[in-house]
């Protein structure tokens, strides 16, 4: 009797050095995610910085571009990649480690072939832009850096589904590496592309091809000659062939899970345009959005740890650790965000300073940064949430909840909080704001109603059925 009363009353101190190991695991895979994520972020942001340099209409037509661009075609391929996480991550778990190969085969086949309809667009990008309204000038210079733009397609798609092959087995450091050296090298190439060599714009598109490029080489020399790939490492097979329907299943909500959010801020930063004063306007919510996209990378490289670790769980038929693993990624989220809604606030008085000198700026900026707070707040759960999603393989529910969030409620809140309350940009980001917070609403809903067990039994008979199907 002694013994069961010790066992009882032993289970809370062992359930939190069982959490704490999850904490520590969950840590080794976020930490240097966020170097990654951010190194590769960075790439873009030199050559942006290096264009300034170069003339007002070529940092317009870069920037117009750049937004473009990234809204046809990289968030596109960035969603796509998420499938991997799902297909990799359980695979991994199961220990079925051949197909980790063979679905990262089936999906570089299927994202090349994705790169070709946007490589098309990507040509005719001015007359889109013409269509639009937008400056004729403006819209030339787009159109240069895109095209310019286009061989860069290919690596990058490669490289995120390197970045997810190598994730599903917690092999962070690789990645960690390459990308900073890549940024080392790039700032350079990217100097002397854009002045001595004469390039300007187009070589500023071209360095980023160039980095991209070079990371794939690193990356791939090192999954090809380490040990540690030994065993997931397949050579090409038709089970890549096979696997193609099934990356599909994953990868379309998953891009269109991400796309729907991340086009919903793109929206309303061009609706910024249609208020009183639109230089202001676009420049305070251009500046709210770079701050979020900034802060966005640290609880993504959580959301990737509890997407890792619960696909891994989920594929290994271990439904309890699936759920420390999110309790233990929640709680890292929890103690990031406060720390940076803390350093915002403490910051808004000079953070306009950053990005201007007119004392109508800064003043805008101190009084939408509360706003700001809350999109940090609610990023940081929907991030984590939506790693939760793509660890468990329920993306097309994220899918349908993105929908209705932000195009059934945010984006008619932003409309008529800023034209016809007359909130101007405030109203605008609040509508996002609420957007956002319904989904969050949603996504914690079916994260609390989730039936691991279901989850870890669906999960291991996907994968044992379909390895049967392969045979």
């Amino acid at each position: 009797m002694e013994e069961g009363l010790l066992s009882t009353a032993e289970q809370p101190r062992r359930w939190g050095v069982v959490l704490a190991e999850e904490v520590k695991k969950s840590c080794y895979i976020a930490l240097p995610m966020v170097v990654v994520t951010v190194s590769q972020n960075l790439l873009r942001v030199a050559s942006m910085s290096m264009v300034g340099h170069l003339g007002q209409l070529e940092l317009a037509g870069t920037a117009v571009a750049t937004s473009l661009t990234n809204v046809t075609g990289f968030s596109l391929l960035f969603g796509m990649a998420s499938a991997l996480e799902t297909l990799c991550g359980q695979a991994f778990g199961a220990r079925q480690y051949h197909r980790l190969g063979t679905y990262t085969y089936g999906a570089m086949i299927s994202l090349i072939l994705v790169c070709f309809p946007i490589s098309i667009l990507w040509v005719y990008i001015d007359k889109l832009l013409i269509l639009l309204g937008q400056d004729p000038l403006i819209s030339a210079e787009a159109r240069k850096f895109s095209v310019w733009l286009i061989p860069t397609l290919f690596p990058y798609s490669i490289l995120q589904l390197f970045i997810r092959y190598l994730l599903s087995q917690s092999l962070i450091f690789p990645m960690l590496w390459s990308s900073v050296a890549v940024l080392v090298i790039h700032v350079p190439v990217c100097w002397a592309l854009v002045f001595p060599l004469g390039f300007g714009t187009a070589g500023a598109a071209l360095a980023i091809g160039i980095s991209y490029t070079l990371n794939v080489m690193f990356l791939g020399f090192y999954l090809y000659y380490s040990e540690a790939c030994e065993k997931t490492r397949v050579t090409f097979s038709v089970d890549g062939l096979k696997s193609i329907r099934e990356f599909f299943h994953f990868a379309i909500p998953s891009a269109i899970m991400l796309c729907l959010e991340w086009w919903s801020y793109e929206i309303v930063v061009l609706l910024s345009g249609l208020l009183p004063n639109p230089q202001l306007e676009t420049s305070v919510l251009s500046i709210c959005l770079t701050v979020g996209v900034l802060h966005y990378y640290i609880p993504y490289s959580f959301g990737a740890a509890v997407s890792t670790r619960i696909s891994n769980e989920l594929g290994a038929g271990n439904p309890q650790a699936a759920k420390t693993a999110l309790l233990a990624a929640t709680g890292l989220g929890a103690v990031e965000v406060i720390i940076a809604i803390t350093t915002l606030l403490c910051s808004r008085s000079f953070l306009g300073y950053a990005f201007g000198s007119e004392q109508e700026l800064v003043d805008y900026v101190k009084d939408i940064t509360l706003l700001l707070c809350f999109t940090l707040f609610a990023d940081t759960i929907q991030v984590i949430l939506s790693g939760v999603a793509r660890g468990s393989g329920w993306q097309h529910i994220g899918a349908y909840i993105n929908l209705g969030s932000y195009y059934l409620v945010g984006i008619p809140m932003a409309l008529v909080l800023g034209f016809v309350v007359d909130l101007k940009g405030k109203g605008l980001w609040s509508g996002l704001i609420i957007g956002s917070i319904v989904q969050c609403i949603l996504l914690t809903l079916i994260t609390c109603s989730t039936s691991w067990e279901k989850q870890a039994t669906m999960a291991r008979e996907r994968l044992f059925v379909q390895a049967v199907i392969d045979k």
